[in-house]
């Protein structure tokens, strides 16, 4: 009986920390980077025209769930991976992410919500489906999205994602999410 009170007091401790770790609201500086550093990223000509040239290919959403199962299956980095890290928009993302220690990743999206450019291999190609791509391309109206601060299995750290959208002339194409480590924000 002793041992069993043991356990539970352990499972509770455990849930208890992770509470602390997972789930937590992203504080008031990843906000404000949001609205003004981040957002201003979305109008960039560089994002913009890549986004614009991948929504004119006109995949459909059985193609792009297609990609999606086969780059999650896929270990390591191929080709296509490759192409989009190495694209004009991969290599300014790259820039970007140089320029802070606090951006962990970074990848832009069409406007289904699939990989068009990124600084890392995601977990997945399809982002259309999660709430990263859903709030804040936000049915072509845009949204700034900050989610709670996670453990991000693609980047590697515990961070907070914050998505914004892709304008070209006010008009949302896209969407840029940010992999933003907390603690090297200042």
């Amino acid at each position: 009986m002793k041992r069993e009170w043991v356990q539970l007091l352990a499972m509770v401790c455990v849930l208890l920390a992770a509470t602390t770790v997972f789930g937590e609201k992203a504080p008031q500086k990843i906000y404000d980077l949001a609205e003004n550093e981040l957002a201003a990223l979305g109008e960039n000509p560089v994002i913009i025209a890549a986004v614009k040239a991948e929504n004119k290919r006109g995949k459909t959403l059985d193609r792009i769930k297609e990609m999606d199962k086969a780059w999650k299956d896929t270990p390591g980095i191929v080709d296509y991976m490759t192409a989009m890290m190495e694209s004009e928009c991969g290599k300014f993302l790259q820039k970007i992410q140089n320029s802070s220690a606090f951006y962990a990743e970074i990848f832009v999206m069409d406007n289904q919500g699939a990989n068009v450019a990124m600084t890392d291999k995601t977990s997945d190609y399809w982002q259309g489906d999660e709430a990263k791509f859903k709030k804040s391309f936000n049915g072509g109206k845009g949204a700034i999205f900050v989610d709670d601060v996670e453990f991000d299995d693609s980047a590697q750290v515990y961070l907070v994602q914050v998505s914004v959208p892709v304008r070209d002339a006010g008009r949302v194409i896209g969407a840029i999410t940010f992999g933003i480590d907390v603690d090297q924000v200042e």
